[in-house]
This record gives structure tokens, sequence and C-alpha cells, in this order.
């Protein structure tokens, strides 16, 4: 019967040669986007899960109220560590320390190359069930061990051992190479981990042991993994006053510190939050392509309908001959779903040849790196099953419709569909031309959301500005030369250093104290320290006051302040108020208006500006309009003595 079934349904196809195109190829457009979309959403799914202790790895994540609200942050301080280890030790299998992962200067003493990486302690491998080529896991205990990726050891040392070289990281520390790793898979937070540094290299260098008030720089990351038998928010509220019970009494009390555990499992889909509860992240974008995939699906599958109820009077004295000679009506409707399982079938060969194809341009669009998984049986059982689901679906009305003819009318000619039988041609239709209306004008919503964030006024002068992260300290050691040599070749117009790029944030910080502010009201505003000349340089506009001059000493104790700021504060007069800031006193230099900082899509924050001339976090320059104008790259090569850093300076284009 099967057999009889397809054969069929095969000669219709051949016999209608138009229709089964159209009909295939409808089918398989919408098949192709579902199964890129089901890619995507199962890449997401899937993050971190490659990890086989992902079910009980947590981050310790810190709430603090600032500002009349509860703010989350990833950072923690210094001593959580040894505090978690010391007093809740039962809770825990493991409790790691790190810093990272950032941006660092990698260099075997020949070539300098900017990685990503940080410092752990030496459980952290283990943690990131890292998958050894070369070493082991243990060997991160050694205190001056670094561990690189694959692609990185290949980058430096290419086909030669490099186990025990030398690597100097940031110029200012020599680490042994101990173990090289598989590169981590891309759907994992440590995707572009390119080396792990022993913690112990960080601690020694940056004097940890000696710091002042090693409980006010929530700075760290610390990762723990759960004993078996310990509930995750159990723990939580365990741990919850561990930095509380420290800083009672002192200024950082008021924001009510608390700590909290953030399962891996939630890392990438669940990291937004708001007054100290997730409100989602990543999962919006989960159900909302999710929910595009089966509309489009949708569409592909109410046209098979409407193509197919379309020649219904066609095939009406088909059904006629074949209910006269003894078939019955679950036989045609076998027959009917047998042709869409077979229409199905195709159409999702014609799917995987197009997503194949176009998979290369969605992870470029998508910054993914999926493959298909033509070796996985899961895939195959997966995409049988979603073709059956496709073909029963779309096959479901035709199959029910056609089969129910009456033969006696049929074969004497007199056969009439009547208007009743149109309504679910017409409601399908509707539904078609509705779905297609809701994609349309959210597709337009986006775009002009898209647009409205890229032509929102800045604050500042974007055209021809460049920022530049610098690792080391050497463009900051030459920097007047630097700066000189560029504006002599014509490349810039000026040049000004900070410590974050206008677009950065910034870094936050608490315990500001002015005039009128409620004394148990715990504070935090993003600040960056930048050099004079930073503000002419961006192009910020001054409303209130002035710049920040060398001309004139008590600068240094300055403040420039956005607008918003001003109206946190409720400052009527701004210029010349005194402000503390960790018990230092401040004065306003000038307001300036509101910049926007971070996302486009976010209200404007209150933003601190002061000078710390040693600045060099980033350089940022402005273009020459004459010299980028043109068509050839101006490239610039760092002077004598500023070896080590590598040159980022392919800044504009030169008139030929």
């Amino acid at each position: 019967m099967l057999k009889n079934y397809l054969k069929t349904a095969l000669r219709n196809l051949r016999a209608n040669k138009g229709h089964s195109l159209i009909n295939i190829g409808g089918l398989a457009v919408g098949m192709a986007v579902a199964l890129l979309i089901g890619l995507w959403i199962w890449d997401e799914m899937s993050f971190d899960r490659s990890n086989i202790n992902h079910d009980h790895i947590a981050r310790v994540m810190q709430n603090n109220t600032a500002n009349g609200e509860v703010q989350t942050w990833g950072g923690v301080p210094f001593p959580t560590a040894d505090e978690l280890r010391n007093h809740y030790g039962s809770n825990f299998k493991a409790v790691v320390m790190g810093f990272g992962a950032q941006r660092h200067l990698l260099s075997d003493g020949k070539k300098p190359i900017i990685q990503t990486g940080g410092y752990w302690e030496p459980g952290a491998p283990d943690i990131f069930d890292l998958h050894m080529i070369r070493g082991t896991r243990a060997s991160l205990k050694d205190p001056d061990a670094i561990l690189l990726s694959a692609s990185v050891a290949k980058a430096y040392f290419g086909d030669a051992d490099p186990i025990n070289q030398a690597i100097h990281i940031d110029k200012d520390m020599l680490a042994r190479v101990t173990g090289i790793y598989e590169d981590p898979p891309s759907n994992s937070s440590i995707s572009d981990m390119g080396f792990i540094a022993s913690w112990q290299l960080l601690y020694n260098a940056r004097g940890l042991a000696t710091r002042e008030h090693p409980w006010r720089l929530s700075a760290f990351t610390i990762l723990v993994v759960l004993n078996d038998n310990v509930d995750i928010h159990r723990a939580s509220a365990r741990i919850a006053n561990a930095k509380l019970v420290h800083v009672t009494g002192s200024s950082d009390a008021l924001s009510k510190p608390q700590f909290w555990l953030h399962p891996m499992n939630q890392w990438h889909l669940y990291s937004d939050f708001k007054n100290g509860a997730s409100v989602g992240g990543a999962i919006k974008f989960v159900w909302l392509f999710g929910t595009i995939g089966v509309f489009v699906l949708l569409l592909a599958c109410i046209n098979f309908m409407n193509l197919s109820t379309a020649r219904s009077e066609k095939r009406a004295r088909e059904v006629g001959i074949r209910k006269a000679i003894g078939s019955l009506r679950s036989q045609l409707i076998g027959q009917f779903y047998s042709e869409s399982l077979l229409v199905a079938a195709i159409a999702f060969a014609v799917a995987l040849l197009l997503a194949g194809a176009l998979l290369p341009f969605f992870n470029e669009v998508a910054d993914k790196k999926m493959a298909m998984p033509w070796d996985q049986p899961l895939f195959w059982t997966i995409g049988l099953l979603f073709t059956a689901f496709t073909g029963l679906i779309a096959g479901s009305y035709p199959a029910l419709y056609l089969s129910s003819f009456r033969p006696v009318k049929v074969l004497k000619g007199v056969f009439k569909a009547g208007p009743a039988a149109a309504i679910p041609r017409r409601v399908l239709t509707v539904v078609q031309f509705t779905v297609s209306v809701i994609l349309i004008i959210g597709t337009i919503v986006v775009f002009r959301q898209i647009r409205f964030a890229q032509d929102r006024p800045m604050g500042y002068s974007t055209n021809g500005l460049v920022s530049i992260h610098m690792i080391t300290g050497a463009i900051h050691d030459h920097f007047d030369a630097v700066k000189n040599e560029l504006q002599q070749a014509g490349a810039i117009r000026d040049m000004a250093e900070g410590e974050s790029s206008p677009t950065d944030g910034g870094m936050g910080s608490g315990d500001f104290v002015w005039a009128g502010k409620d004394p148990a009201l715990a504070t935090s505003f993003p600040t960056n320290a930048i050099a004079y000349g930073y503000g002419k340089t961006i192009g910020w506009q001054i409303d209130q006051g002035r710049d920040f001059s060398r001309d004139y000493p008590t600068d240094t104790a300055g403040f420039i302040v956005n607008e918003a700021a001003i109206r946190y504060m409720g400052l009527k007069n701004p210029i010349g108020q005194a402000i503390r800031w960790l018990g230092r006193p401040y004065h306003i230099v000038g307001v300036v208006r509101d910049m926007i900082d971070g996302s486009p899509y976010d209200a404007v924050t209150p933003f601190f500006y002061y000078i710390y001339d040693y600045s060099r976090g980033t350089v940022i320059l402005r273009l020459n309009p004459s010299a980028a104008s043109g068509h050839r790259l101006y490239s610039y090569t760092l002077p004598v003595g500023v070896a080590g850093e590598p040159s980022p300076f392919v800044l504009a284009r030169q008139k030929r």
C-alpha cells in the first residue's frame, strides 16, 4: 500500500511540475530559515554545557544598594575567597579566584601579540574542564606558570615545543609555559581565553598582600563548585553577609552588600539584572528568534495548504473514481498525507543544501562558529521528526478536505465546493497575511530603533575620533613624542589619554558626599580619570564653567560632571560646589552636556571626570580630516624605546 502511495505521489509531482516546484521551493525556504534559527537556538541553549561540571559551578555575585536602587556586580573583593574557604567551606568542593579575562600583551622576546587571558588560582583548569594537550592541569600550581591555548601556542612557537619556554606578560611579568590546552568551544564563557597565568604572578606584581582597604575594591572573580548535597539557593543565603560583617561601621556598609551565587547554566542566557533580580538576558532573543522561526515555517505550511486546496476541483474526479471503485476515506487520507510527506522530505533535502550554503554568511552575521552536525544521529533524528511534523501539518487540511468529496456528485459533474468549503482557505489566507504583516511591522520597528540609536546625539564629536586601548604604558611614557610626530605627519589633529574611552562607561565608584545629600544614601557613579586635553580631543560641550587647564593647579582636585549628575544631586549653582570623594575634597570645575557613555538605548547616567596625569588605559585621537579623506592608509611606526607595544597606528587615509 505504501509503495502504491509513493508511486502515485511521484506521478502527481511529475505531472504538475510547476505546481510542485512552487510547493517544494516555498516549503524548502521556510524549512531552511527554521533550520538556521534552530541551529542558532541550539548553540545558545547549549552554552557552557560542554563543561562536565556545569550543573555544580557558580559565580559569586554581589548586590549593592546605590543611588536608591540595587545594583548587581560580577566582581567581588580580594579577601572573599579565603572568607568562603574558612567559614563556608562545607558548601563548596572548590573556591577559585581569578582576575580576567582581559587583553594582555604576550611576548616571547621576538614578537608581541595581544591575547585575552587572566590570572587564576590552581583549581581553575579543573573548573573550566580544560582538555590538556601538553602538560597537566596541576602545573598551574607553579608560581610562574602559564597555560596556553593550542591556537596561541601555534601562533608563538609554530611546530616547536613550547613547554618551559619563557613568555613576558605586559612586559613586567615573566612566565614559563607549563601546559597547552585545546581551544575552548565557541559557545562557552571562556571561548576567548587564550592563556591562563598563575595567580601568584599577579599577587606578587600588584602587591595584593599589602593593599589598603582590601574589602573596598570589587575587581576580582570567584568561581565555586557546590557540593553534591548543597542547594544553590541555601548556599547563597548562607554567604549573603560575608562582606557586610567586614565593612560594618564604614561608608561601604551603607550599600548593604549581599553576596549570592549565579549558576553557570544561567551565565549566558540570564545575565541582565534590575534591582538585584534577574530580568532575563539573551533568553529573550532565543524566544524572539524561535517565534520568528515558527512564523516563517507556518507561512510555508499555509502556502502549501492553499496551493493544494486551490487544485481541489482538478483532483475531485480522481477522488470520485477512487471512492467509486472502493477506496476508503482513510486510504485517501493516507494518499494525500503521503504526498505531503514526500514533498516535505524533498523540501527538507533542499533546505539542508540551502542552510549549508548560507551558514557561513549566517555565522558572520550572528558572530557564531556553528557547523552543520552531519555526523550527529540526534540531528538526523530531529530532522526526520521535523520533516514528518511539517508534512503532517502542511498536508492535514488538503488530506481531510479532498478526501471528503462525495463521488456521485463529482462523477455527475455537478460538484461544487460550496461557499462553506472556501471558509477554511479564507481563514488560512487571512492568517498568512496577518503573520506576514506582523513580521514586516516588527522588522520596521527594529530598523527604526536601530536608526534612532545611530542618529541619537552623542554629546561629543564622533567624526574622525579613534579610541585605542593600551596594554602597557609604552605610549604614555613617550606620549609627547608620539603626538608630535603624528601631528607633523598630518595624520591627527589632537591626541589625549584617559582611563577609558568615551563609550566604555567608566569605572564605578562610591563614597560621594555633597551639600544636601542624605547621609544614609549610598552612591555609586561611573568615573573616568583623564589627562589634560581629553575634553578638547573628544569635543565635549561645556554647558557651565570651563574645561580642565594646567593654568589652574587646583584642577587636580576638581571634577567635570555631566548634566545628569547635576540633576541627580539637585545642585542649583554647581560651579565651585564642594564634593568629597573617598574622603578627599574636590570641587566642580565645569558641567558638560550629557554624553552617551554606554548603550545608545540606555538613559544617560551621572558621570564624573577628574584629572590624573598617569592615565594610560586609552589613547584618544582626532584624525586630520584632510588625511582621512584620501585613499591610501597612513601607517605609523612607534619610535625607538616604545618597542613591545603593538603598533595601533593604522589611523587614517592619506591623499595620494
